[in-house]
């Protein structure tokens, strides 16, 4: 079991799309379905996967990783699987210096 972020977590806020909150976030590095910026419930699921693979807890990690989602993250990355690798490989390389 990872770890659990929470919305009062979090930097930022986001739309919660209800709709779609029960279906199936990320599932892997490869996933190949669209990944959803603008829905709470996806974003959480990211950011938890992205803190598992990193092996931290720390906010200040966390909030790392959101800057660089919503400042750095090319439009041009839409599927959860490349999102998932761009935000843990930025991350680990910020992490690095």
């Amino acid at each position: 079991m990872g770890i659990t972020i929470k919305p009062s977590d979090l930097k930022y806020k986001y739309p919660r799309v209800v709709a779609t909150r029960n279906e199936a976030k990320l599932q892997g590095k490869d996933d190949p379905a669209p990944f959803d910026r603008d829905d709470l419930y996806d974003i959480l699921a990211m950011l938890e996967a992205v803190m598992d693979d990193l092996g931290s807890n720390d906010a200040q990690v966390l909030h790392l990783i959101e800057d660089l989602m919503n400042r750095e993250l090319p439009r041009s990355f839409t599927t959860r699987g490349e999102v998932f690798r761009y935000l843990a490989g930025t991350t680990r390389d910020f992490l690095e210096l």
